[in-house]
């Protein structure tokens, strides 16, 4: 049995006087251990109760464990996405809401962050006991649906009663009240590289060895054993990035004193032998926009530094984010653009690669970091930028090498998927806030329509276009098969379950052959040879059902 510590309940002064909140929309998802929620922008509070199953949460760039006992809030203008971890099914309820300010003459809405400290949950809530919280839920989601317009005015009545139940028993979540399996695994955090043993934590733990084996990997997903090897590797490899220090000094750093065994750990998990891995990071590259990590990564080049987000860049993210060592801001079109500049100051990269669609303030300052190579971005194709890079990186052979690999699996594609499609028609759409708009960017273009050879269902003078439609429209163009890109933030998700009910969306040739096919922004919206490989694999998994090794 687990002892657990004494749980401080915390003194809750939150004044509350002055605001008001509304309840405006709800949703109880389900899904087994494939399912997932993209990346999401919210314009409202988010917060989230889960009444079964476990699964990861992401809050911006934080990561949390979903769990029955905790609540979870998101403010507005930030970011989530969700996963879930067993086969046996995650069941959330998901409340997004407003918070209003009630001043002298009138409700005013608590949207920006400046004013989040307004509201007073944020985060991850630990709640005991936490017994009414699927009840409540559950009751409120009743009501929600109910066609009785005073049951639906009465969820907002058990909705402030679920907020009040939250702040009432939420818990102090500081080091003296965490459970012995979190403090556990809070000392592996801090003293991976010295000498731990299965023995050692379990006493921290206050649980049986065996038990605290099962527990661990029941709780988090991964053995004891491997995490203590994951903190180890992803460590070795900020080292081996950042200094010239000699492998036998690194692998003592990080909790190994024998080096070769070392070499033998770190080649099985990451794939290359230390030395290799080493050498390709002793160049400090920084790609200052995310297209050029993608040529990078085709390169077999790491940046050391590059714009990461589990939004704006989720692949790279979720694949590079322990191997990039400096991570810049990704956010909304490199809108942080001075913070970046900064952080590459102190960082002091041996060469920033950029396009060169930049103006002349931000490319002044750039230029005072380092020597700069400026990637033509409206000029040249992604082959002939992939080219012109490796020249300027002296990687010309790979980049040649790599082209090659590509075109011979856009040969096995284009015929594997010919035999599955046939002649049917495509046509990709974009939906944003309540607008429908036919879309062709320049990687659907050169990969989907070219490399492909897919056929276009909307024939237009461009290859490259963007152009609003009513469904009226839509309706004529009448595809065998649509692609939709929907933007993930709150107006255009209610536009888009509205749009579904509608009888000219239910008439549409591809919706009733069940031929549609949500896309995400990654990598469908990024120009590079990276983004363009995963676009053939995802383009085999949707239409296919495989995808090649």
């Amino acid at each position: 049995m687990i002892h657990q510590e004494t749980v401080k309940q915390e003194v809750i002064d939150f004044s509350l006087d002055g605001l008001f909140f509304r309840l405006r929309d709800m949703e109880f998802v389900k899904g087994d251990g494939n399912w997932q929620i993209e990346q999401h922008l919210t314009g409202s509070h988010v917060l989230f109760v889960v009444t079964n199953g476990r699964g990861r949460l992401m809050l911006d760039s934080s990561e949390c464990r979903l769990r029955q006992d905790t609540v979870y809030v998101c403010a507005p203008g930030e970011t989530y996405g969700a996963e879930a971890e067993n086969p046996d099914g995650l069941k959330m309820f998901l409340f997004k809401f407003d918070v209003f300010r009630v001043t002298e003459q009138r409700y005013e809405r608590v949207q920006g962050m400046k004013e989040e400290h307004l509201f007073p949950l944020k985060g991850e809530i630990q709640v005991s006991p936490a017994g009414q919280l699927a009840s409540l839920c559950d009751e409120i989601y009743r009501h929600w649906h109910s066609e009785d317009g005073l049951e639906r005015f009465r969820s907002q009545l058990t909705f402030q009663e679920l907020l009040y139940y939250i702040m009432k028993n939420r818990r102090l979540l500081s080091g003296e009240s965490r459970t012995a399996l979190e403090s556990a695994k809070d000392y592996m955090e801090r003293y991976f590289n010295e000498n731990l043993t299965i023995e050692q934590l379990a006493r921290i733990a206050k649980i049986s060895p065996k038990y605290f084996v099962d527990l661990f990997k029941k709780t988090y997903g991964i053995s004891a054993i491997d995490y203590l090897t994951e903190l180890r590797i992803n460590k070795a490899k900020q080292l081996m990035a950042q200094s010239d220090a000699k492998l036998r000094d690194i692998a003592h750093q990080v909790g190994y004193h024998d080096e070769f065994y070392f070499s033998r750990k770190f080649k099985k998990k990451v794939g290359v032998a230390p030395t290799v891995y080493m050498k390709s990071r002793r160049r400090k590259i920084a790609a200052y926009r995310s297209p050029i990590t993608g040529q990078l990564l085709a390169l077999k080049i790491i940046p050391y530094a590059a714009p990461l987000h589990p939004k704006w860049t989720a692949y790279y993210y979720k694949m590079y984010r322990t191997d990039i060592s400096v991570h810049l801001s990704a956010y909304r079109q490199n809108q942080h653009w001075e913070s970046n500049i900064e952080t590459l100051f102190h960082a002091r990269p041996d060469v920033v690669i950029s396009t060169d669609e930049l103006d002349a303030r931000e490319k002044e300052r750039l230029e005072q970091i380092a020597p700069i190579f400026y990637v033509p971005w409206m000029e040249k194709n992604w082959r002939e930028q992939l080219l012109l890079t490796a020249e300027f990186l002296g990687e010309t052979g790979e980049a040649e090498h790599w082209l090659k690999t590509y075109d011979r699996k856009v040969n096995l594609a284009r015929a594997r998927l010919k035999r599955e499609v046939r002649d049917d028609t495509f046509l990709i759409v974009r939906i944003s806030k309540q607008n429908l708009y036919v879309h062709c960017n320049r990687s659907m273009s050169e990969v989907f329509y070219h490399d492909l050879q897919l056929a276009p269902a909307y024939c237009c003078d461009r290859s490259v276009y963007d152009q609003q439609i009513p469904i009226e429209q839509l309706v004529e163009i009448d595809p065998d098969r649509l692609l939709l890109l929907v933007r993930q933030e709150d107006e255009t998700l209610v536009y888009w379950k509205t749009l579904q009910y509608s009888i000219p969306w239910q008439e549409l040739k591809a919706v009733r052959s069940n031929r549609v096919y949500l896309i995400p922004s990654d990598p469908w919206v990024e120009y590079s040879a990276c983004a363009h490989d995963r676009i053939i694999d995802e383009s085999l998994k949707l239409f296919s059902g495989d995808c090649p090794k």
